[in-house]
């Protein structure tokens, strides 16, 4: 007999419990004409406060209070000589949920330093939809252009700005791709982007793919959900294969540049937009780029987000060698 293969992956008890939990909550803060009801998605977006924690010590930096643009620095105080690469991390959210010091980021960030180790930057940067495209993008340029003065309090002499990578997961691995292509034209002092580590990252088009229509309910994030956030991010009136979205399709130049550097990218059996990942990393191969693509069958987006699972271990792992093979060809 022929069965239908699973649409969500084997979780325990307690995680499934959390994760609809999570998203009653984000579908509830959406609203149907747009917008997001902030003061109730702050009741449940617990945040982190700035700590001396044992093995990882965090500071917030301003760099624009106007657009109240700042950053979370994460740096390992297990490791206080040795040079450590920088990585400028963008958190996910659809561009429109969460922030730098959210208690789900902030995790992430914080085991990622202590775990690779690393000097880990996290971008507050503008959301959506009171702040459409391209201000995130705009935000992290803004954010590695700042670094590269290294002019700010707290900043370790052991970080090797010659070693920095962007980072993000879902919208967050958009934002940096973006972004490289954007530091890919402006000459730095200090700053040399080598790597991005692209966490399921959020691409898209206006043609519906198999695992979209496959994993339309997907957990975390269905198919109307991933609409929503399109509307909300790009400027009224576009549709989804505006470049931003669909980086290698019918209305991209897919001009990246000479400088534009090595990739990783990590993509879920469970994702709807596992195939969307899958052509942005067959893009980068044709445009002669380098990038490597591992994907974990049993994964959901956001797996990432719970150090519980192996699947987050092995992550950890593949950032490691990525970054050293980076490092090496330097």
């Amino acid at each position: 007999m022929n069965r239908n293969p699973p649409t969500s992956p084997d979780l325990p008890c307690t995680l499934r419990f959390f994760l609809f939990i999570l998203t009653f909550v984000l579908n509830t803060a959406r609203r149907s004409n747009g917008t997001v009801n902030r003061p109730f998605l702050k009741v449940f977006d617990s945040k982190a406060s700035p700590s001396n924690k044992r093995d990882v010590k965090t500071t917030d930096v301003m760099v624009d209070p106007s657009r109240n643009l700042w950053f979370r620095l994460f740096v390992p105080t297990t490791t206080t000589t040795t040079k450590l690469p920088v990585i400028i991390y963008f958190h996910g959210g659809g561009f429109v949920f969460f922030s730098a010091n959210s208690t789900l980021f902030e995790g992430i960030c914080r085991r990622l330093a202590l775990n690779l180790p690393a000097i880990v930057i996290s971008v507050n940067y503008r959301l959506a939809p009171e702040y459409r495209y391209p201000s995130a993008f705009e935000d992290g340029f803004d954010v590695l252009k700042f670094v590269d003065t290294a002019n700010f309090e707290g900043f370790p002499s052991n970080a090797d700005l010659g070693r920095c990578f962007l980072a993000g997961d879902s919208a967050g691995g958009n934002i940096a791709h973006h972004v490289a292509v954007m530091a890919g034209e402006h000459e730095f002092s200090k700053v040399k982007v080598i790597g991005i580590i692209g966490i399921q990252p959020f691409f898209g088009g206006e043609e519906r793919t198999e695992s979209e229509t496959k994993l339309k309910n997907a957990l975390i994030l269905s198919l109307e959900i991933t609409d929503w956030y399109w509307k909300a991010f790009l400027p009224v009136g576009e549709d989804r294969d505006h470049p931003v979205v669909n980086v290698f399709g019918p209305r991209s130049d897919a001009v990246l540049g000479i400088n534009f550097p090595a990739s990783i990218v990590f993509v879920a059996g469970f994702d709807p937009l596992k195939d969307w990942q899958k052509r942005y990393c067959e893009g980068l191969k044709k445009a002669g780029k380098e990038v490597y693509m591992i994907e974990y069958p049993n994964a959901f987006h956001g797996f990432y987000c719970f150090p519980q699972l192996k699947e987050w271990l092995l992550l950890v792992e593949e950032v490691k060698d990525f970054i050293e093979k980076q490092s090496a060809a330097q």
